[in-house]
């Protein structure tokens, strides 16, 4: 009779125990997750903020392709953590609402590699052809091409979104599907378009890419004097490689970690918390750290702006002792 009754009161409890156990770890799921985009929103808006302080780079194309790639990096980051939280809290949410997610989503994820394209580019036309790079590279010609990267990336997906309004029913828009793409654009002909894109898209970056580190190191190659700055390039332009194969990791996160789970199915949480973050959130703290702390100019300005920041910070503390030193007498 006893061990009919514990065992009982062990069956009774085990679901409760089950559901704590993936309370607490849906919550440090979370919990990391928040405190990782909290620390890097930190990071960029450090960054930002020296940018606009400091009209210096205001005239410089490199700063303004740099700025311009944090900026989208950040809306993305801040895009992938709302849909990471929202599946944990509501799990499924309004169609309406995750197309206009996973459009802003898909923009900033396909302007990135564009990004690294030019500020490749702009190194190679500012080593290779410097007379002409003042011409070449302005101010004006940036924000052209800044437009130009942002009417291709829109254009390009935009029509998901209309082929889905001529394929489902209105009520389809009204219902909640949990947020991902291939939820919301089920249109085999989307999946072959995405894919097509995909292949014509990041062949002509890495295209991009190896053709300005060749022609930069064979103008190191023949001019002694510039080698000190070609090499910097050059460098730059491999961690644009690097950059960019992360970002492609973003295309085969799903089917990797669909084989993982196929391995490890009793971990499919964790699979699912690793795979977030190793291909969503840490490429995105390379741009602010890499080049902000990288590149000399930009280093000092950021120095100065933390240095005004703690001086600020103490002649409030000196004035506000002082007001209570004279409320005192």
């Amino acid at each position: 009779m006893n061990c009919s009754s514990s065992s009982l009161k062990n069956v009774s409890y085990t679901p409760q125990i089950v559901d704590s156990v993936k309370f607490t770890t849906a919550f440090v799921n979370n919990l990391i997750v928040v405190l990782v985009w909290l620390s890097l929103t930190c990071i960029n808006s450090s960054v930002i903020a020296t940018f606009f302080k400091n009209r210096v780079f205001y005239e410089n194309p490199r700063y303004i392709l740099f700025i311009h790639m944090v900026i989208n990096d950040a809306i993305q980051l801040t895009i992938s953590v709302i849909l990471f939280l929202l599946s944990y809290i509501v799990y499924t949410i309004n169609v309406s609402l995750c197309c206009i997610f996973i459009l802003l989503g898909i923009f900033t994820t396909r302007i990135t590699p564009l990004s690294l394209a030019s500020m490749a580019l702009e190194r190679y036309v500012a080593i290779c052809k410097p007379l002409r790079h003042p011409q070449i590279c302005t101010v004006r010609h940036t924000y052209i091409l800044l437009g130009f990267i942002w009417f291709i990336c829109v254009g390009t997906d935009i029509c998901d979104i209309f082929v889905t309004m001529a394929t489902e029913s209105l009520s389809f828009f009204y219902s909640n599907v949990f947020c991902v793409r291939l939820n919301v654009f089920k249109d085999p002909i989307l999946t072959y378009k995405r894919q097509v894109i995909d292949i014509i898209h990041f062949s002509c970056v890495f295209l991009t890419l190896a053709y300005t580190y060749l022609q930069i190191m064979f103008a190191a190659r023949a001019a002694s004097s510039e080698q000190k700055s070609a090499q910097r390039a050059r460098n730059t332009i491999l961690i644009h490689g690097g950059q960019l194969l992360l970002c492609m990791l973003s295309y085969i996160s799903s089917s990797v970690e669909m084989l993982l789970l196929i391995i490890f199915p009793a971990n499919a949480r964790e699979i699912r918390m690793a795979n977030y973050i190793v291909i969503f959130i840490f490429p995105r703290y390379l741009s602010p750290l890499i080049y902000g702390v990288r590149d000399k100019t930009f280093r000092k300005y950021l120095k100065s702006y933390f240095v005004c920041d703690q001086h600020k910070v103490g002649l409030r503390r000196v004035n506000h002792s002082r007001g209570q030193k004279i409320n005192v007498f």
